[in-house]
């Protein structure tokens, strides 16, 4: 986009338009860009007014192809097999989008207003218009992501915690929350107190995709292929995004859109850390063994009473099945000496053998999960909760017991 740009504010047709808009045009293409508030009646009713108009020839919405999938298919998690997901190591995410989805489920009950209403108007509007849809967002699950990575590790596990904590545990959403949906969506409002006062949070939240949709749009809908393009958004999006139409973009949109959806891969030191204590630990058993026989069977019962009890515990939070409680106590201690399988995924496997989730799981999980007790009842939200306990009962039993082991071996009453 280098030809020359435009931005204006578009006058309210008939005073029938309630949301903000800038026009920023560029060559022979027009960017509609609609500001929107994400618990609103009033801005599905603009994108309905604006797309019936018949002023636009293409629509793009702040959504990736998950969230449409959602948005158009609220059973599609139904469809996938959740024995793969967890071999993926995607149990954390879809846990998070879950928590996520049960927050916008209880503003719906209490406002009366779906959350995202807009953009399902857009979704029906531009079907029954018969228009492109472009979904321009970058997938939730990079973003969070990102987000990890963005941030210091010590403020990571308080972020998401905090997010899944008071996600899950409010029964009562309350008026502030709801405001700040107006400005953003489900998952701009949950972290908004962290990211006002912190930068790398900011960034990959709001200013990435910023850039992000617009690079969308420069690959999906560059000037001349279309005539007029409605673009909804958040309200918070709209301002940055326009300045990033307004000024020349990269020829090559794709290779900085493709970096923007990249995942930094862990540091040497995390991707070594697991078998660098599978090391120590073992050697701590070899001079446990050196030293005396009795010290080395010593060590080695600690290890796997320590880790098997902690990680079998942890899963009983969860109300595992007993078969996969006493699976996870025998694996836990094993697992977490083979950095290539964790105590979650074993876990996570017996449970869903022992209570295979039924189709009623699937279909009531959305609104079961807006219930602290809905994790726990329904069978699908409960394995990812028996996932999560397990893996982290295994990682304080190793902490635990390597320290214990270490203890024994070099404390002052070593021999």
């Amino acid at each position: 986009m280098t030809d020359s740009q435009d931005s204006v504010i578009a006058p309210r047709r008939d005073d029938a338009i309630s949301g903000p808009r800038r026009v920023v045009e560029v060559g022979e293409t027009r960017y509609t860009l609609l500001g929107t508030a994400h618990v609103s009646a009033e801005s599905a009713a603009d994108v309905r007014e604006l797309v019936r108009s018949g002023e636009f020839d293409a629509v793009a919405i702040e959504l990736c192809g998950s969230r449409h999938q959602s948005l158009d298919n609220p059973d599609a998690l139904a469809g996938q097999d959740l024995f793969e997901i967890f071999r993926q190591g995607k149990a954390g995410m879809v846990a998070a989008s879950l928590a996520l989805g049960a927050f916008q489920q209880r503003v719906a009950e209490q406002s009366g207003i779906e959350p995202g209403a807009e953009m399902r108007a857009a979704l029906e509007e531009t079907r029954r218009a018969d228009l492109p849809l472009l979904l321009i967002d970058r997938d939730v699950g990079v973003t969070l992501k990102r987000i990890y990575h963005n941030v210091p590790w010590w403020q990571r596990f308080g972020l998401f915690s905090g997010l899944l904590g008071s996600v899950m545990s409010r029964q009562e959403v309350s008026a502030e929350e709801i405001e700040r949906l107006k400005e953003g969506d489900v998952l701009e409002s949950t972290f908004s107190e962290f990211a006002a006062e912190s930068e790398s949070l900011y960034l990959p939240l709001i200013t990435e995709r910023d850039r992000y949709m617009v690079l969308r749009l420069a690959e999906d809908a560059p000037p001349g292929r279309y005539r007029n393009v409605l673009v909804v958004i958040g309200a918070g999006h709209m301002k940055g995004m326009a300045e990033q139409l307004e000024a020349p973009l990269p020829a090559e949109a794709s290779r900085e859109r493709e970096q923007l959806e990249a995942t930094p891969p862990p540091s040497r030191v995390w991707r070594a850390l697991p078998w660098l204590i599978t090391v120590l630990v073992l050697t701590g058993f070899a001079i446990g063994f050196s030293r005396n026989t009795g010290l080395g069977w010593q060590l080695v019962g600690e290890w796997f009473l320590i880790n098997g009890v902690l990680s079998g515990l942890a899963t009983l939070v969860a109300l595992a099945h007993p078969v996969t409680v006493a699976a996870t106590v025998v694996a836990a201690p094993l697992t977490s000496l083979n950095p290539t399988i964790g105590a979650g995924f074993v876990a996570a496997g017996v449970e869903l053998w022992m209570r295979k989730p039924k189709v009623r799981d699937f279909s009531t999980l959305r609104h079961d999960v807006t219930e602290l007790k809905g994790w726990w009842r329904n069978r699908v939200s409960r394995t990812l909760l028996v996932f999560l306990t397990a893996t982290i009962g295994s990682a304080a039993g190793t902490w635990i017991a390597g320290f214990r082991i270490a203890g024994a071996l070099f404390g002052s009453g070593a021999a």
